[in-house]
């Protein structure tokens, strides 16, 4: 499942990132299906977050809240693009991309 939602979020980064404001109906119609597949996305990344059974002896487990604070961003960005509320530049915040997380060594019963 994580290969799918990597290769949905490149999508909508390519696709928002080499845009300008949607004048087309095409374009829009394409932008309001990616802002169904992103909620699909977070809907899908929760479900997971839910079902993960982390071990306790675990080194690594996947950081699902970045993961739903990333799609989060790019919805937000594709909203912003399709409504824009001004015509002055803006400083896109940057992905994160990093979704391991290490376990904290267990600390030895006293």
């Amino acid at each position: 499942m994580s290969t799918t939602v990597f290769r949905c979020l490149l999508l909508s980064l390519a696709i928002v990132h080499g845009s300008s404001y949607a004048d087309s109906a095409h374009e829009q119609d394409q932008l309001s299906l990616i802002q169904r597949q992103l909620d699909t996305l977070e809907r899908l990344a929760t479900r997971a977050q839910v079902a993960s059974t982390a071990e306790p002896d675990d080194r690594y487990r996947f950081d699902y809240p970045r993961l739903v604070q990333d799609i989060q961003r790019i919805h937000q960005g594709v909203r912003s693009y399709l409504s824009p509320s001004r015509a002055q530049p803006r400083d896109p915040d940057e992905l994160v991309g990093d979704y391991r997380l290490g376990t904290p060594p267990a600390e030895p019963s006293p």
